[in-house]
């Protein structure tokens, strides 16, 4: 049983070292726009924040956990918006930790009176933090009574501390849109040992569409078609599923291709929103390992009548 137990901490002491190639994922994307896209910001005008938790895997130890809170805002004097983005993830029960504070602009173009354009540019911090304390080796182990010794290795530095850039474009009307982005242009090394472990870019695109499902002038009903296609080094994810809402309900139902199924339920009001959603895995890993929990919450402020022409992205919030 002790053997078992060893094996175990060492497959996932293997999985949080593995996890430096791959960043912070939430299954709720619209929930965390700035997250997906800088060029979200400003995009719905009036002032917005949001906040995003996430629990993957919470039945083993070596959990993810990821925070996310975010704001942002139309601003007439410099043709588009401006945000802050903060971010935290713990990796294996905070063995490895990230934190990431970022700024952002995003220019709006109204192309016609159909189409419009946002290109948003996003400046990072990351700082990344290793607890040794919290690791074993194989040099520690007896094999009958498991991590008794002390090990032999080195402690490196614990902290990593770079600088990003990150871009991204959306294109929409009111009844499409779709964007892509760009992270991690700079490539910064995150390496705590190699001095050549630089971070991989990542490259997401993601497309939808929003469907009436009445006739009224202010329809509250609708069906939302989307895709979302995320690469980062040798890691891609494709999500397919869609949303419907009816008044203040929201559902949704998505596939992560050969990873999980994914069931959502959310509560909007002109102001507050509030989500939740739980992955059921699908892969080798199986549902022993708990899934993952996700919840959104949001609140978008009054402001003052535009002063011109704008036209806010008509898409789904979670």
């Amino acid at each position: 049983m002790k053997m078992k137990k060893v094996v175990l901490m060492a497959i996932l002491a293997m999985a949080v070292s593995l996890s430096f190639a791959q960043d912070p994922e939430f299954t709720q994307f619209y929930a965390a726009p700035l997250y997906l896209n800088p060029a979200f910001a400003g995009s719905v005008r009036c002032p917005r924040f949001t906040m995003n938790y996430r629990n993957q895997w919470p039945a083993i130890l070596g959990q993810f956990i990821t925070y996310d809170v975010e704001y942002d805002q139309y601003v007439a004097s410099l043709s588009g918006g401006i945000g802050i983005l903060a971010w935290k993830d713990n990796a294996g029960t905070g063995t490895i930790s990230t934190t990431n504070i970022s700024g952002i602009y995003s220019y709006q173009m109204n192309v016609n009176r159909d189409f419009t354009i946002n290109a948003g540019f996003q400046a990072s911090y990351m700082q990344k933090n290793l607890d040794w304390s919290k690791l074993t080796f194989g040099d520690q182990i007896d094999p009958r009574y498991g991590f008794v010794y002390t090990t032999q290795e080195i402690a490196p530095k614990g902290t990593s501390s770079f600088l990003d850039l990150d871009a991204g474009i959306i294109g929409y009307t009111n009844e499409f849109y779709g964007g892509v982005s760009v992270d991690h242009l700079l490539q910064p090394d995150e390496g705590f040992i190699s001095a050549n472990s630089p971070l991989p870019m990542k490259f997401t695109g993601h497309f939808g569409a929003l469907i009436p499902m009445d006739d009224s002038r202010h329809n509250t009903s609708y069906i939302s078609p989307n895709v979302l296609f995320v690469m980062q080094q040798n890691f891609q994810q494709l999500n397919l599923g869609l949303y419907v809402s009816r008044g203040p309900l929201v559902g949704g139902l998505w596939y992560r291709l050969g990873d999980a199924i994914i069931a959502l339920i959310g509560i909007q009001t002109s102001g507050l929103k509030f989500g939740y959603s739980y992955d059921i895995t699908i892969s080798k890993l199986s549902n022993a390992a708990g899934g993952a929990h996700e919840i959104s919450l949001g609140y978008q402020f009054d402001c003052h009548p535009r002063k011109r022409r704008f036209r806010t992205i008509s898409c789904p919030s979670f």
